[in-house]
C-alpha cells in the first residue's frame, strides 16, 4: 500500500519569499510523502525575483508559483491541510482562520530577506542565508519516519471523530 501523502500549507505575511521557498523545498526534497503550498495572510501579489531565482537552482518548476492569500486553502473546496507551518514573525501573531480538522500547526521564523537593503550580490546572500535555513527543517520534516506522521494523521482522525 502506498504511504499516504501529507498535506503542508506555509504561510507568511506576503507570501513572497520565505514561505514560497519552503513550498518548493518540500515539493522537492519530499515529493513522494509530501505536498506542500504556501499562502499569505496579505499576499503581496508578486514572488520576490531572488526567490523565484532559488527555487529553479532545484530544478522547481516556477510557473505556476504565485503571491496567493491563505483564504485559498480555508474554504470547502481547499485540500485538507494536515500541517500549517509559519515562517515569519508577523504570521506568527496574525489569527489564522479556522482550518477544517485542526491540522498540526508549527512556527518556524526566518529573517525576512526581501528587506535587506543594498546589491543584488548582498540581497542574493541573505535569500541564500535563509533558503540554508530554510532547507535544513524542510530536511529534518522530510526525513521523519513514517510512524511520527502518521501520528499526526492518527490525531486528525481522532478529532473528526469526536465530531461525529
Amino acid at each position: 500500500m502506498a504511504e499516504r501523502i501529507f498535506n503542508v500549507l506555509f504561510l507568511c505575511t506576503h507570501n513572497s519569499a520565505r514561505s514560497v521557498i519552503a513550498e518548493a523545498l518540500l515539493n522537492t526534497i519530499g515529493r513522494d510523502r509530501f505536498q506542500a503550498f504556501s499562502a499569505g495572510s496579505m499576499p503581496s501579489g508578486r514572488v520576490n525575483p531572488f526567490a523565484v531565482e532559488l527555487v529553479r537552482t532545484l530544478g522547481y518548476v516556477t510557473d505556476n508559483i504565485r503571491s496567493k492569500s491563505w483564504e485559498e486553502f480555508a474554504g470547502p473546496d481547499a485540500p485538507h491541510m494536515d500541517i500549517i507551518i509559519t515562517v515569519c514573525d508577523n504570521a506568527a501573531g496574525e489569527a489564522c482562520p479556522f482550518w477544517p480538522g485542526h491540522p498540526a500547526t508549527a512556527h518556524w521564523g526566518f529573517p525576512d530577506p526581501s528587506v535587506v537593503e543594498g546589491s543584488d550580490d548582498d540581497k542574493r546572500q541573505a535569500f541564500n542565508q535563509v533558503f540554508h535555513a530554510i532547507r535544513r527543517r524542510i530536511d529534518l520534516l522530510a526525513s521523519l519516519p513514517v510512524e511520527k506522521l502518521e501520528h499526526l494523521a492518527l490525531a486528525d482522525t481522532l478529532k473528526r471523530i469526536h465530531t461525529q
